[in-house]
């Protein structure tokens, strides 16, 4: 009777976590790349009462959250495909797209960006702005520049 070999034990690894890329000589690191396309698409489309909060700071899921507003049900879509097409093309990783018809909030997970965009009356409603009043806004000139 052979003698068994000890069983080799395999050592859970966690997943790796995401690496921010720094900014470097002076050109703008990726995500600030595509948070330019994201508001001059949003902007593009006529979304309303655009911000954008960096949470860098605050939070260890995303870098960025921009909010805007759309007029009806059916301007939220057209954002959505808009900013959808705008991921597309930069091959940008996109985490989840809550696409729940009628809600009224429309949420594009984009790794370092997060995008909500709302009807006026949700917008008043959940007030992100206050949730994350201790983020530095950054002004849209800033961004598109």
């Amino acid at each position: 009777m052979k003698a068994k070999a000890p069983k080799k034990t395999v050592k859970a690894t966690k997943p790796a976590k995401p690496v921010r890329t720094a900014r470097v000589a002076g050109k703008a690191k990726p995500s600030e790349r595509l948070l330019k396309l994201i508001v001059a698409a949003l902007d593009d489309k006529k979304a309303e009462d655009l911000r954008v909060l960096d949470v860098s700071k605050l939070s260890s899921i995303t870098d960025y959250l921009v909010l805007a507003t759309g007029g009806s049900e059916p301007h939220l879509r057209a954002l959505r495909i808009e900013l959808e097409r705008v991921l597309d093309a930069e091959k940008a990783r996109i985490l989840g797209v809550d696409t729940s018809k009628g809600s009224g909030w429309t949420v594009v997970d984009a790794f370092e960006i997060m995008i909500h965009v709302f009807t006026p009356e949700n917008r008043d409603k959940y007030r992100m702005e206050l949730l994350w009043r201790d983020a530095t806004e950054l002004s849209l000139a800033k961004v598109l520049k």
